[in-house]
């Protein structure tokens, strides 16, 4: 099911070269076909979203059926058991206070020759986000990208979902996109809604960024209206690490790196450890739980193509494996997980300790679990409040502090050749 690599020579290397290799988007037949939707919402708008609604989703609606109605999302708490709608209420909450710790603020500096400068901190107009919807419909990420935009203070936030064949929209989604405060909601999904959120249509006007998680049409989509319309990121499959020592529970390892493991059959969980005993403990508890599980199948492809239990001598030398992956989720499960943080490099979110488990950042912890993947983690963060907002400078310069300088510009101005930018402050003083 999941293969053991002892690193006493390395051979962890050769692993970490293919995973990486996973995350490649190359998908030219799915490029074509998203190239075709997105030219196609663009010149043919509300008529083109409707056509491939029917298409796609087998669900036939207007221009005046295609946004969801007050009546609809109250319908939807009638649904939904109210325990539930509790724990989103809950985990609304935690993610908000959070967020708000992550806002920035504007400055001014001015100094004794009268110079002002500074930055002008402002959030988007609008944001557009994408909630998959169908079989797999998910709350969470409706928590997730909401309320960043929310806590920055961005006005205009207008969700898409794909309707289901009813031509519902899930409840779970509905109630979620209530709590956060969303009142712009569309039946739409796929690279149509993206290309509708990029560009506009009669029904949907455009929005400033596009963020959410999606299948393979709606990654290469974003990643092709990006530059006329922001994206958050171009997400990767799900992964998991586990850094352990013998202080660890197998029983709570194993049931980390399943967690991971059931999304997708790219989803790479791996566990790097200093005990052996640890290693194929482990391996026999992943045996034992998948069993039990209901995406058995998917599980066991992603564990046999992406998974490993890597053996080192050294906590330092796992860590140092696990910089090389800059995994999404990494859990450290060791007697002084705390002590080990500074040694951390790259990773989209760090779980410390026995009892802090990836699902509890999914769902109620309050950090986003938007995250970078496939080693993205070097050089992207988790979504995040500044992730909506926009800075501008601010400069002010009184007439004998830029006569202080003018000599210096116009020289560095004409060592480029551009002499008009020389002209712009020469102008200034030649008669005074």
């Amino acid at each position: 099911m999941i293969r053991i690599i002892d690193n006493q020579d390395y051979k962890a290397e050769i692993f970490i070269e293919e995973l990486l290799k996973r995350s490649q988007l190359n998908f030219k037949n799915v490029q074509d076909i998203v190239d075709d939707i997105i030219d196609n919402v663009r010149n043919n708008k509300d008529e083109a979203v409707l056509d491939y609604t029917r298409q796609f989703d087998q669900v036939s609606l207007t221009s005046q059926t295609i946004k969801v109605t007050e009546d609809e999302i109250q319908e939807a708490y009638k649904k939904l058991d109210e325990k539930l709608i509790s724990i989103l209420q809950k985990a609304a909450d935690r993610v908000r206070s959070f967020h708000e710790k992550q806002k920035g603020n504007s400055w001014i500096a001015p100094d004794e020759k009268g110079t002002i400068l500074g930055q002008m901190v402002m959030p988007m107009e609008s944001v557009g986000v994408y909630v998959p919807g169908g079989k797999a419909a998910y709350p969470s990420s409706v928590l997730m990208n909401v309320i960043p935009a929310q806590v920055a203070g961005v006005k205009r936030i207008v969700m898409v979902t794909p309707p289901q064949k009813d031509g519902s929209v899930n409840p779970g989604v509905l109630v979620a996109a209530k709590i956060s405060g969303v009142t712009e909601i569309y039946k739409i999904g796929g690279a149509q809604a993206v290309a509708a959120l990029a560009f506009g249509t009669e029904t949907i006007p455009k929005v400033d960024k596009i963020v959410g998680p999606g299948n393979i049409f709606v990654t290469l989509a974003k990643r092709t209206v990006f530059g006329h319309v922001s994206i958050d990121s171009i997400a990767g499959p799900s992964e998991i690490l586990v850094v352990a020592d013998d202080s660890a529970n197998p029983v709570f390892v194993a049931a980390d790196l399943l967690s991971q493991a059931e999304h997708d059959e790219l989803a790479s969980s791996i566990l790097v450890t200093t005990s052996k005993e640890l290693a194929y403990a482990v391996k026999d508890e992943l045996i034992r739980q998948t069993e039990k599980l209901s995406r058995k199948e998917i599980i066991t492809n992603s564990l046999k193509d992406f998974g490993a239990i890597i053996i080192v001598n050294t906590i330092d030398e796992a860590i140092e494996i696990s910089n090389k992956i800059a995994p999404e989720h990494l859990e450290v499960c060791t007697r002084e997980a705390l002590s080990l943080l500074p040694k951390i490099k790259n990773a989209g979110a760090i779980f410390l300790g026995h009892y802090s488990p990836e699902p509890l950042g999914d769902y109620m912890a309050g950090p986003n679990h938007v995250l970078p993947t496939s080693g993205t983690a070097k050089f992207f963060s988790p979504l995040n409040v500044d992730d909506f907002m926009k800075k501008s400078s601010v400069i002010f310069f009184p007439q004998e502090a830029l006569k202080e300088l003018s000599d210096d510009i116009i020289i560095f101005a004409e060592a480029e050749a551009l002499t008009a930018h020389a002209n712009s402050v020469r102008v200034r003083f030649e008669n005074a």
